[in-house]
């Protein structure tokens, strides 16, 4: 079996995918709404796409494809808006975060859809567990080689954009002590964690034709790497973001990876190697466990430095970029929660520590969404 051809796509062009939680209004808890959702949702019109993930009360929405931070925002606002319509027409609410911070993951149902319900089969429990929520950011590629260059380069920075987007402090109704807890979920897949060093097409396609005879996949949506190829799209897929809580965060982590993404691709500051992997589950544990506080080994001098730190100054080399890609307001807002209040996990903590009642959180969670806080 072959991989698929590499489509063309304009380079840097942004594409934006978001998980939903679906909540009900009495106590705030998950509700299985995702069918009723997209109903009363068909008549209203909006960009991108909305449709249903794995389990019933959660749902993904997806822009056009964007040219820069303001567009995506745009697309994002109008989306949001006609999702935020449709669930007071339900008596529903929609909230961000990585994870619903009280759900019984038991009580989750898988969606009623072929290949929901195969991968239910396959993964069993894991499956009602991966009722998780995230951020998936596209980035458009020219060529299929430069797109795995691209892939490496941006590994790097995977510990700074968890940091950055961690949103999922609270799982079962218990501070994990994480600032991303959903990170876990997603680790206890067999196929995810980072791509295999591959810098050709045509040596991936070699790697996947060894994976297809043992039967384990069948095309690269059986990967559930933190960073990888969408053939189809002719894009990068970065997929270790938090859900934001809300759409201007989400719209800024975008721009951000733009920006990270330019600079790599003209001024190409390092040449990604193997050993670049080396710390590579050391620094997503820390940015997970820790966030902005975490530490992070540089891979080409070995050096330790806190994230926090090292994002201030990748900001500051990438200014120019930013101009360029009018991305400045994407970079300031991300740049406040530095030295701010934090990231949305601080945010998080914080609220149940005032109100003492993770239903209060989630309420707040979807007022937030909905930008009405």
């Amino acid at each position: 079996m072959k991989l698929e051809a590499f489509s063309t796509s304009k380079p840097l062009t942004l594409g934006v995918e978001l998980e939903l939680q679906i909540v009900n209004r009495h106590d705030y808890d998950l509700t299985p709404g995702a069918a009723d959702l997209l109903r009363v949702l068909k008549k209203r019109s909006h960009p991108g796409n909305v449709v249903p993930e794995i389990t019933d009360s959660m749902i993904e929405l997806s822009t056009d494809i964007c040219v820069d931070h303001a567009d995506a925002l745009r697309q994002l606002g109008a989306i949001r808006d006609a999702l935020v319509h449709s669930a007071d027409t339900l008596g529903l609410a929609l909230s961000g975060g990585g994870t619903h911070p009280f759900q019984d993951w038991s009580q989750r149902r898988i969606f009623d859809k072929p290949r929901f319900q195969q991968l239910s089969e396959l993964y069993g429990y894991l499956s009602k567990q991966f009722t998780i929520f995230g951020q998936h950011v596209h980035i458009g590629c020219p060529d299929a080689d430069g797109a795995l260059r691209l892939l490496h380069g941006m590994s790097r920075y995977i510990p700074h954009l968890i940091a950055l987007s961690a949103s999922s402090p609270f799982v079962q109704g218990t501070d994990t002590g994480f600032h991303s807890a959903r990170l876990n979920s997603v680790f206890a897949f067999p196929l995810s964690g980072r791509a295999p060093f591959v810098q050709t097409w045509d040596g991936l396609d070699t790697y996947f034709g060894k994976m297809a005879r043992t039967g384990v996949v069948k095309s690269m949506k059986d990967f559930y790497w933190d960073i990888r190829p969408k053939p189809e799209f002719g894009t990068i897929e970065v997929r270790v973001i938090d859900t934001p809580l809300t759409i201007e965060k989400a719209a800024a982590l975008a721009g951000f990876i733009q920006c990270l993404a330019r600079w790599m691709t003209l001024e190409r500051p390092f040449e990604p190697a193997e050993d670049d992997y080396l710390p590579y589950t050391f620094n997503r544990f820390q940015a997970c466990r820790f966030g902005l506080d975490g530490v992070f080994v540089d891979p080409g001098t070995g050096e330790q430095r806190v994230l926090r730190d090292d994002v201030d100054a990748l900001f500051t080399r990438l200014e120019g970029h930013a101009i360029e890609l009018k991305a400045e307001n994407a970079i300031r807002l991300l740049r406040s929660e530095l030295s701010g209040l934090g990231n949305d996990a601080a945010w998080v903590r914080r609220t149940m520590a005032e109100e003492r009642l993770l239903p209060e959180v989630v309420r707040q969670q979807t007022q937030r969404w909905a930008g009405r806080r």
